[in-house]
């Protein structure tokens, strides 16, 4: 059956005239004569009955208008897919990842390639804060930050991660048999802490605000892996996430989660719904896959 004479055929049907759906196609009216000739004479039925009164169908042709509807829009479906595949294969897609935060997506950037080799990936390094300003403008298309998050309109999140941070000192310092350290204690002790652009500082600074303690900073660095060095050494106590406690050689270190209040690392996932585009949509529904979280109902949805 060809698809067009059936187009022809339910637009003749839905506006009751050869004339208007002639004009509502962009075709003559002979040619919409000929496609419904052919089609009865493919189905051996007459679909038409035409009066003084108009057009109307026969039984047949209801069947056939009916049918021809679902048929119509399964394609119209299966054409809209197929854009959008070929969209996310041939799409751009720039994040942005605060430097902490990257080694927890690099699962989903190495699937992401692998599903989707033809999307090119503009990874930009920058500050929790930035992130947010620049997915709020569109210049990215999603981005990563450390709650507390500003509030900004228009901004979706999925909060797709959360972990402990650590207390991470030369054996000796973090004295006591007790599995962990309180906030107290640590802010007590000489500490050695990323500089105050990283999210992690600014947090650990309002939870010594909070306790109304005020820390003792002996000095801040841009790399955390050098504020693990200094710990080692002897300099004063580090603070870190959990993930990091994980990859770090803990020899000459004793590691103990901060308590008293638990202090939790939490990561959110920000997009701007109203600049989506299909290598985006691909990008949350694999995060959503990958990392779990606290997701909107569903990934266009506006908090």
């Amino acid at each position: 059956m060809d698809i067009r004479s059936l187009r022809y055929f339910t637009e003749t049907v839905r506006l009751g005239s050869f004339t208007d759906a002639a004009r509502h196609l962009g075709v003559t009216q002979s040619t919409i004569s000929k496609m419904i000739r052919q089609l009865e004479d493919e189905l051996g039925e007459v679909l038409l009955l035409r009066d003084v009164r108009g057009l109307a169908p026969t039984d047949t042709g209801r069947v056939v208008y009916e049918r021809g509807r679902e048929i119509l829009a399964a394609m119209q479906q299966l054409e809209q897919e197929v854009r959008e595949t070929q969209a996310v294969a041939r799409g751009r897609l720039a994040l942005g990842m605060p430097p902490m935060i990257n080694i927890l997506f690099t699962e989903v950037l190495k699937r992401f390639r692998q599903k989707h080799p033809g999307v090119e990936l503009l990874l930009h390094e920058r500050t929790g804060r930035q992130v947010e300003q620049l997915v709020e403008v569109g210049e990215l298309a999603a981005g990563m930050s450390v709650l507390p998050v500003e509030p900004r309109a228009g901004i979706a999140a999925a909060h797709v991660a959360s972990h402990r941070v650590w207390a991470l000192a030369a054996e000796g310092t973090l004295k006591g048999e007790a599995e962990t350290v309180s906030l107290r204690t640590v802010a007590q002790l000489p500490l050695v802490l990323l500089n105050d652009d990283f999210a992690l500082t600014r947090l650990l600074r309002r939870h010594f605000a909070r306790a109304d303690v005020e820390p003792r900073i002996a000095a801040q660095s841009g790399q955390w892996d050098w504020t693990v060095s200094m710990a080692r050494a002897g300099m004063g106590v580090a603070l870190l996430p959990e993930p990091f406690i994980e990859r770090i050689n803990k020899r000459g270190l004793v590691c103990k989660p901060v308590s008293q209040p638990e202090v939790l690392w939490e990561i959110t996932l920000l997009w701007n719904p109203d600049r989506s585009s299909h290598a985006l949509q691909a990008w949350l529904e694999l995060c959503k896959e990958v990392l779990g979280g606290e997701w909107p109902d569903s990934p266009e949805d506006k908090t």
